[in-house]
């Protein structure tokens, strides 16, 4: 399993004793397409708040292809490994019956990729560490209407996980194969940070990128300026998340996630399980919404998703992530975790039919991804354009 003995995304229930963080008001500083990352601690002059005609489209929009990775390494899995892979082929064989999926894979492990995954996956021979391609994959942009992709400087979340290097260079590799442009930030962070409803707002946790082992020195408000910069967004909405409890310091794309402009689904832990930071942050985040308002100005609702019964589900270990929030929104369809508790997943397929609908709601068994602490959104990164 991943090497970070806190594990990738923990759902463990013992309470811990990790800080909910202070939230404070934002304020705007600087980027530049052409920029090397500031120095730590530098501070730039500053900018405007926003790149005119700069968008960060919503997932639910057209995709021309999904991303995923070939998980490349026993030295992160251990003999996990042939269960994490099995997972991976079966969700890239579902999203590939709506959309194009295109499986990045070490050159000496194309081969082997391609037969579990089949025809119908196209394997690419790109050098590769994990299977996390949320997090590893550039974050896709509309520049005036041509795509972009911004490379947040993936460094093994803060170079927890020591074997990173492939997929720290991944992000440039994937925008030079496919001839597109890349964007240079100076902040260091991961897809799963960053949640949008395509209108100008975003959805962030401060533990994951306002934090010393990824972005040393630098504030919140800095921070949020940049990711103005970045994705052209214009509104940033800040939970405090988790410190130190998992890898990747609680990536909003486990807490919370937008359903349509103004519409949000809120992770909830099973009724009557103990509370613990992870409860804890669900409320904090539920707290913040309650007065939240969009890009817009126009206020949120909030609908809850409730997790399986721990003692129902099929999958076991303290990194487990019994989440249906992780997701993934393709063409005409969307893709959740199946966990083995039959109301709750149920349930939470309804849930996602009402908010979703005309999408093919699809269940996938991913016992073995999700034992490594991550999920289905975690596993695949879209990229928008019209399908090929």
């Amino acid at each position: 399993m991943p090497e970070f003995p806190l594990s990738r995304r923990s759902v463990l229930r013992a309470a811990a004793g990790a800080s909910l963080l202070t939230l404070g008001a934002a304020a705007c500083a600087p980027f530049d397409d052409e920029e090397e990352p500031a120095a730590p601690g530098a501070t730039p002059p500053p900018a405007p708040d926003a790149v005119p005609g700069r968008r960060f489209g919503a997932e639910w929009e057209s995709h021309a292809r999904t991303f995923m990775a070939w998980p490349a390494s026993t030295g992160i899995w251990g003999d996990q490994l042939p269960e994490v892979r099995a997972d991976i082929a079966r969700l890239a064989q579902a999203v590939g019956g709506f959309e194009a999926v295109v499986m990045l894979a070490r050159p000496g492990q194309v081969d082997a990729a391609q037969r579990a995954c089949g025809s119908a996956v196209e394997v690419v021979p790109l050098a590769v560490d994990d299977l996390w391609a949320r997090d590893t994959v550039p974050v896709f942009v509309e520049d005036s209407g041509v795509l972009k992709g911004v490379d947040f400087n993936f460094s093994g979340w803060g170079n927890k996980q020591k074997e990173h290097g492939n997929d720290t260079a991944l992000a440039a590799a994937v925008l030079g194969r496919y001839g597109i442009e890349r964007v240079r930030t100076p902040v260091v962070g991961e897809g799963g940070s960053f949640e949008t409803d395509g209108q100008g707002t975003l959805m962030v946790t401060e533990s994951s990128v306002v934090n010393e082992r990824r972005n040393p020195g630098k504030s919140r408000d800095l921070i949020e300026a940049e990711l103005k910069q970045a994705l052209g967004v214009t509104k940033v909405i800040w939970f405090a998340g988790v410190r130190d409890q998992d890898i990747t310091d609680a990536h909003v794309d486990c807490l919370v996630r937008f359903a349509a402009p103004g519409v949000v689904l809120l992770d909830q832990p099973f009724p009557g399980a103990p509370a613990d930071v992870w409860s804890r942050s669900a409320a904090q985040a539920r707290e913040v919404l309650r007065t939240a308002t969009d890009a817009h100005g126009k206020p949120l609702q909030v609908i809850e998703l409730p997790q399986p019964d721990p003692d129902r589900i099929t999958g076991r270990g303290d990194a487990f992530v019994s989440s249906y929030i992780n997701f993934y929104v393709a063409n005409k369809a969307l893709f959740l975790p199946e966990f083995g508790d039959s109301r709750a997943d149920d349930r939470a397929q309804q849930i996602l039919r009402d908010h979703f609908p005309g999408r093919e709601v699809v269940p996938v068994k991913i016992d073995g991804i999700a034992s490594g602490g991550g999920g289905i959104h975690c596993s695949t990164h879209d990229q928008p354009g019209k399908p090929g």
